[in-house]
Protein backbone atom coordinates (compact mmCIF):
# COMPACT_ATOMS: atom_id res chain seq x y z
CA UNK A 1 0.00 0.00 0.00
CA UNK A 2 1.40 3.39 -1.03
CA UNK A 3 1.73 6.37 1.29
CA UNK A 4 -1.14 8.10 -0.49
CA UNK A 5 -3.42 5.11 0.10
CA UNK A 6 -2.43 4.88 3.77
CA UNK A 7 -3.54 8.47 4.38
CA UNK A 8 -6.97 8.13 2.72
CA UNK A 9 -9.92 8.83 5.01
CA UNK A 10 -12.04 5.63 5.01
CA UNK A 11 -15.20 7.66 5.68
CA UNK A 12 -14.68 9.86 2.63
CA UNK A 13 -16.53 8.71 -0.52
CA UNK A 14 -14.15 10.80 -2.65
CA UNK A 15 -11.09 9.11 -1.09
CA UNK A 16 -9.76 12.37 0.31
CA UNK A 17 -6.78 12.29 2.68
CA UNK A 18 -7.30 12.46 6.41
CA UNK A 19 -7.30 15.94 7.90
CA UNK A 20 -4.16 15.17 9.86
CA UNK A 21 -2.34 14.38 6.60
CA UNK A 22 -2.51 18.04 5.55
CA UNK A 23 -0.35 18.95 8.55
CA UNK A 24 2.60 16.95 7.22
CA UNK A 25 3.74 19.33 4.41
CA UNK A 26 2.75 22.31 6.57
CA UNK A 27 5.28 21.19 9.20
CA UNK A 28 8.06 21.41 6.63
CA UNK A 29 6.85 24.86 5.60
CA UNK A 30 6.83 25.91 9.27
CA UNK A 31 10.42 24.71 9.52
CA UNK A 32 11.18 26.87 6.50
CA UNK A 33 9.80 29.92 8.34
CA UNK A 34 11.77 29.05 11.47
CA UNK A 35 15.10 28.83 9.65
CA UNK A 36 14.44 32.15 7.94
CA UNK A 37 13.70 33.74 11.31
CA UNK A 38 16.76 32.10 12.86
CA UNK A 39 18.96 33.38 10.03
CA UNK A 40 17.76 36.94 10.65
CA UNK A 41 18.56 36.65 14.37
CA UNK A 42 22.07 35.38 13.58
CA UNK A 43 22.63 38.23 11.11
CA UNK A 44 21.63 40.79 13.74
CA UNK A 45 23.89 39.19 16.33
CA UNK A 46 26.82 39.08 13.92
CA UNK A 47 26.37 42.74 13.04
CA UNK A 48 26.23 43.67 16.72
CA UNK A 49 29.44 41.75 17.41
CA UNK A 50 31.15 43.63 14.58
CA UNK A 51 30.19 47.12 15.76
CA UNK A 52 30.68 46.74 19.52
CA UNK A 53 33.95 47.87 21.08
CA UNK A 54 34.68 44.39 22.38
CA UNK A 55 33.93 42.80 19.06
CA UNK A 56 35.25 39.31 18.45
CA UNK A 57 35.67 38.85 14.70
CA UNK A 58 35.65 35.06 14.94
CA UNK A 59 32.42 35.11 16.93
CA UNK A 60 30.81 37.48 14.44
CA UNK A 61 31.92 35.29 11.55
CA UNK A 62 30.30 32.26 13.16
CA UNK A 63 26.99 34.11 13.34
CA UNK A 64 27.13 34.75 9.60
CA UNK A 65 28.03 31.10 8.97
CA UNK A 66 25.05 29.97 11.05
CA UNK A 67 22.80 32.33 9.09
CA UNK A 68 24.01 30.89 5.78
CA UNK A 69 23.50 27.33 7.03
CA UNK A 70 19.97 28.19 8.19
CA UNK A 71 19.14 29.50 4.72
CA UNK A 72 20.60 26.33 3.22
CA UNK A 73 18.45 24.14 5.48
CA UNK A 74 15.42 26.20 4.47
CA UNK A 75 16.24 25.46 0.82
CA UNK A 76 16.34 21.75 1.65
CA UNK A 77 12.98 21.85 3.43
CA UNK A 78 11.44 23.89 0.63
CA UNK A 79 12.33 21.13 -1.79
CA UNK A 80 10.52 18.60 0.39
CA UNK A 81 7.23 20.25 1.38
CA UNK A 82 5.80 20.47 -2.13
CA UNK A 83 7.04 17.01 -3.06
CA UNK A 84 5.52 15.49 0.09
CA UNK A 85 2.24 17.31 -0.58
CA UNK A 86 2.10 15.76 -4.05
CA UNK A 87 3.07 12.31 -2.76
CA UNK A 88 0.33 12.38 -0.10
CA UNK A 89 -2.27 14.11 -2.32
CA UNK A 90 -2.56 16.98 0.19
CA UNK A 91 -1.94 19.88 -2.20
CA UNK A 92 -4.14 22.82 -1.18
CA UNK A 93 -4.51 26.55 -1.75
CA UNK A 94 -3.67 27.16 1.90
CA UNK A 95 -0.43 25.22 1.61
CA UNK A 96 0.50 27.06 -1.58
CA UNK A 97 -0.02 30.47 0.00
CA UNK A 98 1.76 29.41 3.20
CA UNK A 99 4.71 28.23 1.16
CA UNK A 100 4.96 31.55 -0.70
CA UNK A 101 4.91 33.57 2.51
CA UNK A 102 7.57 31.32 3.99
CA UNK A 103 9.72 31.75 0.88
CA UNK A 104 9.57 35.54 1.16
CA UNK A 105 10.98 35.30 4.69
CA UNK A 106 13.56 32.55 4.24
CA UNK A 107 14.70 33.31 0.66
CA UNK A 108 13.92 37.00 0.35
CA UNK A 109 14.33 38.97 3.55
CA UNK A 110 17.00 36.78 5.19
CA UNK A 111 19.37 36.55 2.16
CA UNK A 112 18.89 40.26 1.39
CA UNK A 113 19.86 41.19 4.96
CA UNK A 114 22.80 38.79 4.89
CA UNK A 115 23.96 40.13 1.52
CA UNK A 116 24.04 43.70 2.81
CA UNK A 117 25.55 43.09 6.25
CA UNK A 118 28.16 40.60 5.08
CA UNK A 119 29.01 42.14 1.72
CA UNK A 120 28.71 45.91 2.16
CA UNK A 121 28.28 47.08 5.73
CA UNK A 122 31.85 46.53 6.96
CA UNK A 123 33.89 47.59 3.95
CA UNK A 124 36.96 49.50 5.14
CA UNK A 125 37.47 53.01 3.66
CA UNK A 126 40.63 53.64 1.67
CA UNK A 127 42.36 56.95 2.27
CA UNK A 128 43.43 57.25 -1.36
CA UNK A 129 39.80 57.29 -2.54
CA UNK A 130 37.16 59.94 -2.15
CA UNK A 131 34.94 59.19 0.90
CA UNK A 132 31.95 59.76 -1.35
CA UNK A 133 32.78 56.48 -3.08
CA UNK A 134 32.03 54.52 0.07
CA UNK A 135 28.85 56.47 0.68
CA UNK A 136 27.71 55.54 -2.82
CA UNK A 137 28.75 51.94 -2.23
CA UNK A 138 26.70 51.78 0.97
CA UNK A 139 23.68 53.28 -0.82
CA UNK A 140 24.13 50.82 -3.66
CA UNK A 141 24.20 48.02 -1.10
CA UNK A 142 20.82 49.10 0.26
CA UNK A 143 19.43 49.37 -3.27
CA UNK A 144 20.60 46.04 -4.69
CA UNK A 145 19.72 44.12 -1.52
CA UNK A 146 16.21 45.55 -1.78
CA UNK A 147 16.06 44.76 -5.49
CA UNK A 148 16.99 41.15 -4.70
CA UNK A 149 14.08 40.98 -2.24
CA UNK A 150 11.67 42.71 -4.62
CA UNK A 151 12.54 40.53 -7.61
CA UNK A 152 12.23 37.42 -5.45
CA UNK A 153 8.75 38.47 -4.33
CA UNK A 154 7.78 39.21 -7.95
CA UNK A 155 9.10 35.79 -8.97
CA UNK A 156 6.89 34.13 -6.34
CA UNK A 157 3.84 36.16 -7.40
CA UNK A 158 4.35 35.19 -11.04
CA UNK A 159 4.77 31.54 -10.08
CA UNK A 160 1.48 31.60 -8.14
CA UNK A 161 -0.67 33.07 -10.91
CA UNK A 162 0.78 31.22 -13.90
CA UNK A 163 -0.36 27.63 -14.30
CA UNK A 164 1.61 26.63 -17.40
CA UNK A 165 4.25 29.31 -17.94
CA UNK A 166 6.28 29.12 -21.13
CA UNK A 167 9.95 30.16 -21.03
CA UNK A 168 11.36 32.36 -23.76
CA UNK A 169 13.58 29.46 -24.83
CA UNK A 170 11.27 26.39 -24.54
CA UNK A 171 12.87 23.01 -24.01
CA UNK A 172 11.63 19.49 -24.62
CA UNK A 173 7.84 19.20 -24.23
CA UNK A 174 8.20 16.11 -22.00
CA UNK A 175 10.33 17.96 -19.43
CA UNK A 176 9.35 20.44 -16.73
CA UNK A 177 11.16 23.75 -16.36
CA UNK A 178 11.19 26.84 -14.18
CA UNK A 179 10.60 30.14 -15.93
CA UNK A 180 13.38 32.22 -14.43
CA UNK A 181 15.66 31.39 -11.53
CA UNK A 182 13.62 30.20 -8.53
CA UNK A 183 14.01 32.31 -5.40
CA UNK A 184 15.38 29.39 -3.29
CA UNK A 185 18.16 28.98 -5.86
CA UNK A 186 19.01 32.68 -5.68
CA UNK A 187 19.10 32.51 -1.89
CA UNK A 188 21.28 29.40 -2.09
CA UNK A 189 23.89 31.31 -4.11
CA UNK A 190 24.05 34.07 -1.48
CA UNK A 191 24.24 31.59 1.40
CA UNK A 192 26.85 29.36 -0.27
CA UNK A 193 29.18 32.29 -0.96
CA UNK A 194 29.00 33.42 2.67
CA UNK A 195 29.46 29.83 3.88
CA UNK A 196 32.46 29.29 1.59
CA UNK A 197 34.12 32.43 2.97
CA UNK A 198 33.82 31.15 6.57
CA UNK A 199 31.56 34.11 7.27
CA UNK A 200 34.37 36.67 7.06
CA UNK A 201 32.73 39.93 5.92
CA UNK A 202 34.02 41.68 2.84
CA UNK A 203 36.49 44.47 3.58
CA UNK A 204 37.76 45.52 0.16
CA UNK A 205 35.49 47.82 -1.83
CA UNK A 206 36.37 46.05 -5.08
CA UNK A 207 35.03 42.71 -3.81
CA UNK A 208 31.99 44.47 -2.42
CA UNK A 209 31.28 46.05 -5.80
CA UNK A 210 31.59 42.64 -7.46
CA UNK A 211 29.20 41.26 -4.85
CA UNK A 212 26.61 43.87 -5.78
CA UNK A 213 26.99 42.92 -9.43
CA UNK A 214 26.21 39.32 -8.46
CA UNK A 215 23.11 40.46 -6.57
CA UNK A 216 21.98 42.42 -9.63
CA UNK A 217 22.52 39.33 -11.81
CA UNK A 218 20.52 37.11 -9.44
CA UNK A 219 17.72 39.67 -9.36
CA UNK A 220 17.58 39.77 -13.16
CA UNK A 221 17.61 35.98 -13.48
CA UNK A 222 14.70 35.63 -11.04
CA UNK A 223 12.40 37.91 -13.05
CA UNK A 224 13.65 36.71 -16.43
CA UNK A 225 11.81 34.22 -18.61
CA UNK A 226 14.84 32.02 -19.16
CA UNK A 227 14.56 28.28 -18.78
CA UNK A 228 15.88 26.46 -15.70
CA UNK A 229 15.55 22.73 -14.93
CA UNK A 230 12.97 22.11 -12.21
CA UNK A 231 13.84 18.47 -11.31
CA UNK A 232 10.15 17.89 -10.56
CA UNK A 233 10.31 14.85 -12.84
CA UNK A 234 12.70 13.30 -10.33
CA UNK A 235 10.65 10.77 -8.34
CA UNK A 236 11.80 9.39 -5.01
CA UNK A 237 9.73 6.21 -5.36
CA UNK A 238 10.83 5.01 -8.81
CA UNK A 239 13.62 2.47 -9.23
CA UNK A 240 17.01 4.02 -9.97
CA UNK A 241 19.74 2.92 -12.35
CA UNK A 242 23.20 2.12 -10.93
CA UNK A 243 24.63 5.25 -12.58
CA UNK A 244 22.06 7.47 -10.85
CA UNK A 245 22.76 5.84 -7.47
CA UNK A 246 26.51 6.35 -7.93
CA UNK A 247 25.90 10.00 -8.89
CA UNK A 248 23.78 10.61 -5.79
CA UNK A 249 26.36 8.90 -3.59
CA UNK A 250 29.12 11.04 -5.09
CA UNK A 251 27.18 14.25 -4.42
CA UNK A 252 26.50 13.20 -0.83
CA UNK A 253 30.17 12.35 -0.28
CA UNK A 254 31.35 15.67 -1.72
CA UNK A 255 28.92 17.62 0.46
CA UNK A 256 30.02 15.66 3.53
CA UNK A 257 33.76 15.87 2.80
CA UNK A 258 34.03 19.27 1.11
CA UNK A 259 30.83 21.11 2.09
CA UNK A 260 31.95 24.65 1.28
CA UNK A 261 33.32 23.95 -2.19
CA UNK A 262 30.59 21.45 -3.09
CA UNK A 263 27.65 23.65 -2.08
CA UNK A 264 29.15 26.69 -3.77
CA UNK A 265 29.79 24.75 -6.97
CA UNK A 266 26.27 23.30 -6.97
CA UNK A 267 24.50 26.62 -6.42
CA UNK A 268 26.71 28.55 -8.82
CA UNK A 269 26.50 25.80 -11.43
CA UNK A 270 22.72 25.83 -11.34
CA UNK A 271 22.66 29.62 -11.64
CA UNK A 272 24.99 29.51 -14.64
CA UNK A 273 23.06 26.65 -16.27
CA UNK A 274 20.19 28.94 -17.23
CA UNK A 275 22.61 31.44 -18.78
CA UNK A 276 24.36 28.69 -20.73
CA UNK A 277 21.06 27.25 -21.96
CA UNK A 278 19.94 30.71 -23.07
CA UNK A 279 23.19 31.52 -24.90
CA UNK A 280 23.27 28.07 -26.46
CA UNK A 281 19.74 28.53 -27.80
CA UNK A 282 20.67 31.89 -29.33
CA UNK A 283 23.67 30.39 -31.12
CA UNK A 284 21.69 27.39 -32.33
CA UNK A 285 19.01 29.60 -33.87
CA UNK A 286 21.55 31.95 -35.42
CA UNK A 287 23.74 29.29 -37.01
CA UNK A 288 21.01 26.79 -37.82
CA UNK A 289 20.99 26.02 -41.51
CA UNK A 290 17.75 27.06 -43.25
CA UNK A 291 15.45 24.30 -44.48
CA UNK A 292 15.98 23.33 -48.13
CA UNK A 293 13.76 25.17 -50.57
CA UNK A 294 11.75 23.16 -53.09
CA UNK A 295 13.02 23.29 -56.66
CA UNK A 296 10.85 25.01 -59.25
CA UNK A 297 10.95 23.51 -62.74
CA UNK A 298 10.13 25.56 -65.79
CA UNK A 299 8.39 23.94 -68.71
Amino acid sequence: MSLRDRLVDPNSPERRPRRAAYALPTLFTAGNVFFGFYALIEIFQGAMEMVTASASPNLANQHFVKASLAIGLAVFLDGLDGRIARMTNTVSDFGREMDSLADVIAFGIAPAALAFVWGVRFVEPVTTLNPKVFEYLNSAGYFFSFIFLLCGAMRLARFNIQKNPMPKNPGRPDRKYFVGLAIPSGAAVVASVVFASDGVPLRAWTFSAAWLVLLALLSFLMVSTWRYPSFKDLSLTRPRSPVTIILFATVIFLIWRFPQAALLAMSAGYMVSGIVIRIGGIFRRRFKSPPPQPEHQIG
